[in-house]
């Protein structure tokens, strides 16, 4: 029996293919026997202690690591033959000519580092930074007075130095550049907590006053000689309102359909939990509430801007966005002749700020641009129709001007002459004929006053019954003389 069992097993390990495995996962990760059976009753046998199989990531580790230079090993907890190879990848590219499993170079804080097996790219190892960093999440923020402000950052180190495990023994923020832990800073004293959650911390600032506006580092130190960081430049805080402004985006789907986007936005980042609020022309707009918002349309009319909501409150107002206004065109110098120079103006109130255009009627290309249009030399070509398009990321809209191009300047003059002239003669005619006018109304005045008189005639006033009573009566004496002298 022991002679078949033996011919048995050697028959199998001559005759069976091994096991193949593929798409390898973390979960085959086991220990794998073989079995066989025979046609005896206990011709049944298991291979102990088996194979085991262990499925595991290649990892990057830090045999050595100075300031600026490191030697790296790609580490397999279990062993691969020699014959493999490996490829080493720096910020994601192949570094060339390195195939065994170490590697030493110079890096800097941003780099990161992985490598692979040849023949096995897909399942590269994690990429690692192996050097000293500190990354804060913002380098800029701003907070109110009386509100609190959270600072956040991450760090890093190379988890062996010289052979040797890094050990992080202190971790502590400060300001001014005095590397003094802020929580015994006199002036923080009560209104400050640092936290620290794996690789990753926090500052928090509360009751903030304006003489916390500073720069703030975070700085750490290993059991390593030379194994400390500090994270510079650091976070600058400035305890001031924050001034919003509304960025505008357009965009153009096809030629019948346009949306316009709005972003609220702060020169620096509020730490506080905050929401935005929008306005159209006054009045809120109270769907939305992100930083965002998207419109369908635009009105010439409408004005937008933004708010920000901290605590129930709303605080600190963006100025509005528009379109621009209708421009004003003006012409200098007034009065236009050939040869002289001439500047066009234009100017109209818009956010965002506008741009400029200028073009001449029946012409499609521009013939300038921004707000003043100079022509020198000018000449009567030059007379015509000009507009000035004013246009911003919300809308447009344009003015015109009417330029009149005269003569040269010594034909303005002898015009000049000329018109003096018969100006001259119309108001010496206008006089003579005032004169004249003036002699025949005498004239016939006069003759006005030379005529017989009329008898008037009146029965209702006693006093005009004397008069023509005297007049009867001189008048017969009249008579009476003449007869008389006719007698003579």
């Amino acid at each position: 029996e022991v002679t078949q069992i033996i011919q048995i097993v050697w028959s199998i390990s001559v005759k069976t293919k091994p096991l193949t495995i593929r798409d390898l996962r973390e979960t085959d990760s086991a220990t794998y026997k073989f079995r066989f059976i025979t046609n005896l009753e206990h011709g049944r046998y298991v291979g102990e202690p088996g194979v085991t199989l262990s499925v595991t990531d290649l990892q990057v580790q830090v045999i050595t690591s100075t300031y600026r230079r490191s030697e790296l090993r790609c580490l397999n907890r279990c062993s691969l033959p020699d014959r493999f190879t490996y490829i080493w990848y720096k910020n994601g590219q192949n570094i060339q000519g390195q195939t065994s499993n170490t590697y030493s170079g110079y890096f800097v804080d941003t780099d990161r580092v992985s490598c692979a097996v040849r023949g096995q790219e897909l399942f590269p190892s994690p990429s690692v930074s192996f050097t000293w960093g500190v990354t804060y999440t913002s380098t800029k923020i701003c907070g109110s007075k009386g509100s609190t402000v959270v600072i956040h950052c991450s760090y890093r180190y190379p988890s062996r130095v010289n052979n040797v495990d890094t050990r992080v023994t202190d971790r502590f923020w400060f300001v001014n550049n005095e590397p003094l832990d802020l929580k015994e800073d006199s002036d923080y004293s009560g209104r400050v907590e640092d936290q620290c959650n794996g690789n990753s911390c926090t500052l928090t600032i509360r009751d903030l006053r304006e003489t916390d506006s500073a720069e703030y580092k975070f700085r750490f130190i290993t059991n390593h000689e030379s194994g400390r960081y500090t994270g510079s430049p650091g976070v600058v805080l400035s305890v001031s309102d924050p001034q919003l402004q509304v960025d505008v985006r357009k965009s153009t789907v096809d030629q019948f359909s346009t949306w316009t986007e709005l972003t609220c936005h702060s020169n620096c980042q509020l730490s506080d939990p905050h929401s935005y609020i929008w306005y159209k022309n006054g009045e809120k707009v109270e769907r939305e509430r992100k930083e965002y918002y998207i419109l369908d349309g635009f009105d010439p009319s409408d004005r937008y801007y933004c708010t920000i909501e901290v605590l129930g409150y709303e605080r600190f107002r963006s100025p509005p966005v528009y379109r621009p206004n209708l421009p004003s065109v003006s012409v200098s110098p007034s009065e236009i002749v050939e040869g002289s120079s001439v500047t066009l103006t234009c100017s109209s109130d818009a956010n965002p700020a506008a741009n400029y255009t200028w073009y001449k009627e029946n012409e499609e290309s521009p013939k300038a641009s921004g707000q003043i249009f100079t022509i020198t030399d000018i000449r009567a070509e030059h007379s015509g129709i000009y507009y000035c398009e004013v246009q911003n990321s919300l809308g447009r809209h344009n003015n015109t001007l009417h330029l009149t191009v005269l003569g040269d300047k010594s034909v303005i003059i002898t015009n000049r002459i000329r018109l003096t002239v018969v100006v001259v003669m119309l108001i010496f005619l206008i006089l003579l004929l005032s004169l004249w006018m003036r002699n025949k109304k005498t004239l016939t005045s006069k003759c006005k006053l030379n005529e017989p008189g009329e008898t008037i005639e009146s029965d209702s006033h006693p006093d005009y019954q004397n008069i023509s009573a005297l007049k009867s009566v001189t008048a017969a004496q009249t008579n009476d003389t003449e007869e008389q002298e006719d007698l003579v």
